[in-house]
């Protein structure tokens, strides 16, 4: 399986769903994770970024919602704890495929 982080460096939420994406490849040998900055309004627009901190699994932003924006800002999601700026380790784990 195929994940992406697609991130850009003024954004700091993506540092933690990388710590969080490597605790969880630690125990799935199956994953590849590849970090991708963006560094553009074009490049944005040709990923359909979003927002920062982006996970797309095999291609899919697992995490997606319609209404956000295409462009250069901090991504917010929706945890047990209130909106954050990275999904939870179990929210991770819960939209991947089993091993």
């Amino acid at each position: 399986m195929d994940i992406t982080l697609l991130y850009f460096d003024s954004c700091p939420s993506w540092k933690t769903v990388a710590q969080r994406l490597a605790t969880i490849t630690a125990e799935r040998a199956d994953i590849a994770v590849t970090h991708h900055l963006v560094e553009s309004i074009e490049d944005a627009e040709r990923l359909e970024f979003h927002g920062s901190p982006s996970i797309l699994v095999n291609g899919e932003d697992v995490f997606a919602d319609a209404d956000a924006p295409v462009g250069l800002s901090c991504r917010v999601y929706q945890t047990p704890a209130g909106p954050a700026g990275a999904p939870t380790i179990e929210q991770l784990q819960a939209v991947l495929p089993p091993a």
